[in-house]
């Protein structure tokens, strides 16, 4: 099973089409070829390696506290 994670994008090759992109401190290389005009700052969804989607500021931002959420519970299971 696969999960799509919200991102935002830190960095843009000088072709457009690779770049890195941030998730509370984890970094990942992506794929931004099929996003349109990807910008430093975008918010995008991340799907095995690709940048699928944008996301506007405050749906990311929703997103982002119900990963972080999740993250807690997981970890509160395991003490």
């Amino acid at each position: 099973m696969c999960l799509a994670v919200p991102m935002k994008i830190i960095s843009i090759s000088s072709d457009g089409s690779t770049g890195s992109a941030d998730f509370d401190g984890v970094k990942r290389d992506v794929n931004l070829s099929l996003i349109e005009n990807p910008c430093i700052g975008d918010y995008v969804i991340i799907h095995a390696g690709f940048a699928i989607e944008k996301f506007n500021v405050e749906e990311a931002e929703k997103q982002l506290a119900l990963f972080r959420e999740l993250a807690e519970n997981v970890s509160d299971e395991g003490k």
